[in-house]
């Protein structure tokens, strides 16, 4: 009687996993800043070019106010279609893997902000252009949808129990990372290139360049993502894609608080990242390159704040923490904007003061989100709160504020500033337990 035996791996050449391999904190958190930094590069890239590109290649029909007051509103599409495309990929998640998932989302997310490159103008198509513009921004935000991973999730998970605020805090330096890469690359091309060649050919490359960090965030999250020791973890801790009508049938309360809670730091977001830029490069004689350059800086002193809300946030509470700076973004909301009108010293301080708040909110922003569900809805409530959470407190925020200074003065900007500041105070205290772990 014959017998078979099947091949071992090593036997057929292929790679083995070791079984008692170490889950380490330090590589998940690699592949999550590596992600999170491509896609704020992609969004800054296009933030910054809806300042000083857009109103003039798409918009030349109106005023400077009116194109770039035109241009924020195609910005803010890709916040609405953003929890659409949550919706579309978690379907895909479930029926092929997230390592499909992600791919298609990453490349659909590089693949369109490339496409950008390659528009005409509205003087060689008319209205056309603008049409074009507006889809792939949609196409951006859609693809965007896919981009949530669940790694942040599994982070905080592994992490000690006193440590979970600086294990949280590691997804956000994905911003200023982002902010900081995408701002100096646009100063860079503003400086050594005359206007005419930028306006024509310059202002494209940056959105070329993120396409190949989009391939290059790709590989570093599905180096973690599809391996076999993390998709046992990610399914021993029960984060999977679920229903999404479940998820809000039976955490509807908790996306809504959730989406809610963190608004203060994400209404900020934009009033220190796009409304300032817009602002200076209208009303003031000031050169755009020594403007990026103040949001490098500052952008560096928001980084180190971000790494600061880790260590308040195990030390004194998350809850306390975001509560403590919801109280400080109000009080900034009250005088701060009218420094963008005092020369370099007040944009400084305006900028610096404002990064440095928003590290200390924004840091934990993402724990707020994930720690108010159970496992088993984490990883799809999660993705809708923070779909949620962009749409309301910063998609409309840079247009918002420029509505409402050339109105009212800058001084009014800071209303819808203290209305995200109100909101995140209202949503902790219905929901003491929120963002306490």
């Amino acid at each position: 009687m014959s017998t078979t035996t099947t091949p071992t791996r090593e036997e057929l050449g292929l790679p083995t996993f070791k079984p008692h391999h170490a889950i380490s904190p330090g590589e998940i958190a690699i592949g999550v800043i590596i992600g999170r930094t491509s896609e704020f590069f992609d969004f800054f890239v296009y933030a910054i070019a809806s300042v000083l590109v857009f109103p003039k290649l798409f918009f030349p029909f109106v005023d400077p106010l009116t194109g770039t007051l035109y241009s924020f509103a195609i910005f803010a599409l890709a916040f609405i279609a953003r929890p659409f495309g949550s919706l579309f990929f978690m379907a895909l998640d479930r029926a092929y893997g997230r390592g499909v998932k992600l791919t298609i989302a990453l490349f659909g997310l590089g693949g369109s902000t490339a496409a950008i490159a390659f528009l005409p103008t509205y003087e060689t198509m008319g209205a056309t252009a603008i049409w074009l513009l507006a889809i792939f921004r949609i196409a951006q935000g859609f693809a965007l949808g896919g981009t949530w991973d669940g790694l942040a999730s599994l982070l905080a998970l592994n992490a000690p129990e006193n440590r979970r605020g600086w294990w949280a805090m590691v997804p956000q330096l994905g911003a200023p990372f982002g902010l900081i890469v995408a701002s100096a690359l646009f100063a860079y091309m503003i400086a050594v290139l005359p206007a005419a060649d930028f306006l024509e050919w310059g202002w494209r490359y940056p959105f070329f360049v993120a396409l190949a960090i989009n391939v290059v965030a790709l590989f570093a999250r599905l180096r973690i993502v599809v391996t076999e020791e993390f998709q046992t973890l990610f399914e021993s801790r029960d984060l999977q894609p679920v229903s999404v009508m479940g998820t809000v049938s039976k955490e509807g309360r908790t996306v809504l608080i959730g989406a809610f809670a963190p608004l203060a730091s994400f209404a900020m977001f934009h009033m220190v990242t796009v409304f300032p830029l817009s602002w200076v490069f209208l009303f003031t004689k000031e050169a755009p390159t020594r403007f990026l350059l103040i949001e490098v800086l500052a952008a560096v002193f928001g980084l180190v704040a971000v790494l600061f809300s880790g260590r308040l946030a195990d030390r004194y509470g998350r809850r306390t923490l975001l509560g403590t700076c919801a109280v400080g973004i109000a009080v900034f909301s009250g005088f701060a904007p009218q420094l963008l009108d005092g020369g370099t010293a007040g944009e400084l301080v305006f900028m610096i003061g404002g990064f440095i708040l928003l590290g200390l909110s924004f840091g934990q922003s993402s724990g707020v989100v994930a720690s108010a569900f159970p496992t088993d809805h984490r990883y799809t409530g999660s993705a809708l709160t923070s779909d949620l959470a962009w749409l309301f407190g910063a998609g409309f925020a840079p247009l918002a504020a420029l509505l409402l200074s050339t109105h009212f003065g800058l001084i009014a900007s800071g209303g819808y500033l203290l209305s995200g500041a109100l909101a995140t105070l209202l949503a902790l205290w219905l929901n003491k337990e929120l963002a306490s772990r």
